[in-house]
């Protein structure tokens, strides 16, 4: 039973609205005063708020911008007289879902409330469904339901409990360190600590003192002895980041405390013997630094015990939607806007699938962020992403690369039937829903996939996570 607060400082009129509410089936709550209302909305659960415009302390303006400070999908409706109407506009114009002006007959009312109450249960429904495919589909931090990123959560699950050396490879941004995060919070080490260490970020004497330690008077600046990621890592998890940029000489040092665990800091003698898990990440393929001499091979093997590849966005695009929503929902409390974002507008869903996403999840994730600042409305729209981002997407097909004596029917029937196939394959060969992706009926789909001989692929169920 969805639940209803009344709001008016007139003693008898939430006690009649309530009288005529309950008789429709809601549950109501009433408070003569906007703080008396911001309390009960503290330790009760409601599904709207039907609330007087003029009231004394606090008026409605101001209890409708306290509510959608801390619930900005709760719906408001705004009672007002016809003197107020400036008013009542005004609240709409601030996230207020209506207004109805008073006097009202009962009936009005009740088509109001139940409409508000329809759009809340469909917003509240969709938050359950985005929080439960978000724990079906996410190990940590990482989110993903292609079979890429599944067989990845796979490999983390099984070494996790290990202290193997991993070996973690991948464009930049695709979430290597995530990957390394998830690995250490799923292990045994999981209360000890995680530290990362750049090793492109610092010159190789500034960098064999930041993972090694020194001691006091052992350069110039040293004038107190200091502990090194080694250490301060030790009985927990030590990341390299960017490996392959580790000169030669420092290669060689790291050799030795992976296989022996034990190092001396910069300037000492003495060994220090430490319990520590390493992970190494690298946007490189090592294996060919290997091959050309730049990369150790006895330091390759060290780390590649196993290996995981972290894909890039380009290669898991049906991750996109579910990623998108995602970061909607992280970054919603940025907004200066009382409206909700629910989702993206079609076009601006069409140019992330066609987009390469060079920056991978981390350039979804910036994309996103901006334009839930900038969005001023319940979708985003082409005119809230980066201008670099629309050049890149309207500039991806290029007229040089098609044959001078390429015929124009045959070019728009090959583009037109790599669309299909891609539409079907985004959504796992619903054809209803490709056809919607698309921007055309359902019916004009299947003449086109008679017309260009595209075959329905068979429906693919995802494993549950456990």
């Amino acid at each position: 039973m969805e639940a209803v607060l009344i709001v008016d400082d007139e003693k008898n009129y939430p006690l009649i609205l309530s009288a005529v509410l309950e008789e429709e089936g809601f549950a109501t709550v009433t408070a003569n005063s906007g703080h008396e209302a911001l309390k009960i909305l503290e330790t009760t659960e409601i599904d709207l708020v039907l609330t007087d415009m003029k009231m004394p302390l606090m008026d409605g303006i101001e209890l409708l911008g306290n509510i959608k400070a801390k619930n900005p999908d709760l719906p408001v409706i705004m009672m007002t007289a016809h003197g107020t109407v400036d008013k009542a506009v005004e609240a709409m114009q601030k996230g207020a879902y209506s207004y109805i002006l008073k006097p009202f007959d009962n009936k009005r009312l009740v088509i109001y409330v139940n409409k508000a109450i329809s759009t809340y249960r469909v917003v509240k429904e969709n938050q359950r469904l985005r929080d439960a495919v978000e724990l079906q589909y996410r190990f940590g931090n990482i989110i993903g339901k292609s079979k890429v990123m599944q067989a990845v959560f796979e490999t983390i699950r099984r070494v996790a409990p290990a202290s193997t050396t991993v070996l973690i490879e991948g464009e930049s941004g695709t979430g290597k360190e995530l990957a390394a995060k998830s690995i250490h919070f799923n292990s045994p080490r999981r209360d000890k600590p995680f530290i990362a260490v750049n090793c492109s970020a610092l010159a190789e004497s500034l960098l064999e003192s930041e993972l090694f330690g020194h001691e006091k008077g052992a350069f110039t600046g040293a004038v107190n002895m200091k502990k090194g990621r080694f250490e301060l890592a030790d009985d927990g998890t030590l990341l390299l980041d960017e490996i392959g940029e580790l000169s030669q000489n420092l290669q060689v040092k790291l050799l030795r405390v992976l296989q022996d665990r034990i190092f001396e800091r910069v300037g000492g003698m003495k060994s220090i013997s430490v319990n520590i898990r390493i992970l190494a990440a690298t946007n490189k393929n090592l294996k060919d630094e290997m091959l050309k001499g730049r990369f150790r091979e006895d330091l390759y093997y060290r780390l590649n015990v196993v290996h995981i590849v972290m894909p890039n966005l380009r290669g898991r695009r049906e991750d996109i939607r579910l990623l998108v929503d995602h970061f909607i929902n992280k970054y919603k409390d940025e907004r200066s806007f009382d409206i909700p974002v629910t989702g993206l507008d079609k076009e601006v869903e069409r140019l992330f699938y066609d987009y390469s996403w060079p920056g991978n999840v981390r350039e979804l994730e910036n994309v996103i962020e901006r334009a839930m600042v900038l969005c001023q409305s319940n979708h985003i729209r082409v005119s809230d992403l980066p201008r670099e981002f629309k050049d890149s997407v309207y500039n991806m097909l290029y007229i040089e690369g098609i044959p001078a004596d390429a015929k124009l029917d045959g070019t728009l029937a090959m583009i037109e039937k790599q669309m299909i196939q891609r539409a079907l394959k985004l959504t796992n060969n619903v054809q209803s829903k490709a056809a919607e992706l698309l921007g055309i009926g359902k019916s004009g789909l299947s003449w086109k996939m008679k017309k260009f001989k595209v075959d329905v692929g068979p429906k693919h169920r995802m494993k549950r996570m456990k």
